[in-house]
């Protein structure tokens, strides 16, 4: 169930209820160097350096499962959501952090419109490389 849509059912507070579970398990996977942070709504940003695309591909693919087998209990629900995610690489996709962030936001929104619930990686064709 999409967060806004979880918002408008059962209230911000249950909405929230899913974005501060999906914090915990994106810092629960992050390595000593790895950043986690959300950044704005319901959009995180999680930093890998020196991880390759195949790499980052596994562990998306692993958040993605876990998150969407995830039960948070809010009051008397029981509150289930998907992730989408966009997946954007060094220096492939970009050289600054404004780049990458652009071209990952690419490939969460290639991820959506395939349906939701997916990881994608923005393909060399939309970056003009």
């Amino acid at each position: 169930m999409k967060n806004q849509k979880i918002n408008d059912t059962h209230g911000h507070q249950a909405g929230d209820q899913i974005l501060i579970s999906l914090g915990a398990q994106l810092g629960g996977m992050a390595r000593a160097g790895d950043v986690a942070c959300r950044y704005g709504g319901e959009e995180f940003i999680l930093v890998l350096p020196g991880m390759t695309l195949d790499t980052a591909l596994s562990r998306a693919e692993e958040l993605r499962a876990r998150f969407a087998h995830n039960v948070v209990t809010y009051g008397d629900l029981r509150l289930q959501a998907t992730l989408s995610v966009g997946i954007a690489i060094y220096p492939e996709h970009g050289a600054t952090a404004d780049e990458l962030i652009r071209c990952a936001d690419v490939a969460l929104y290639q991820a959506k419109d395939a349906g939701r619930n997916c990881v994608s990686v923005l393909s060399k064709a939309l970056t003009g490389a």
